[in-house]
């Protein structure tokens, strides 16, 4: 027998005794990685609504096209966000619209979980974005 084939056995039988890493997964998750890149969220303001000024950065950098802003007039002549829609069936999750926003108004949420039945519900709305879990909260680091 060669060397390589015995290296090889010894590891076998090395791992073949070691306890399985198993995770049982709808009732325990991993913790995700500080810098994971999940679903696109919103932050909100203090009063709950969305801190993005719909300035449009998002739009234009996205690689995918999924991101949609329409702004509008606010009171005082100031602009502000009339509707925000993100389509998850063609988002890479690329991380590049929270590298533009300005005002650090959309953040990578610890969400992994996206599986569903249809894909109308993976088309997001900002009311939908501004209650994703994870570090919806947090800013960029």
């Amino acid at each position: 027998m060669s060397k390589a084939l015995l290296k090889g056995l010894a590891l076998t039988l090395k791992t073949f005794f070691r306890k399985p890493v198993t995770v049982q997964y709808p009732d325990e998750k991993r913790p995700v990685p500080e810098r994971f890149r999940g679903r696109p969220a919103l932050v909100a303001r203090e009063d709950g609504t969305p801190r993005c000024v719909a300035c449009g950065l998002c739009e234009k950098i996205c690689p995918s096209l999924c991101i949609a802003v329409t702004a509008e007039t606010g009171p005082e002549g100031i602009r502000a966000l009339a509707r925000y829609r993100l389509d998850l069936n063609r988002c890479s999750f690329c991380g590049l619209c929270v590298e533009a926003c300005p005002v650090e108004a959309i953040v990578m949420s610890a969400e992994y979980e996206l599986a569903a039945a249809g894909r109308d519900t993976l088309v997001c709305d900002a009311g939908r974005l501004l209650a994703a879990p994870g570090r919806a909260g947090e800013g960029r680091s």
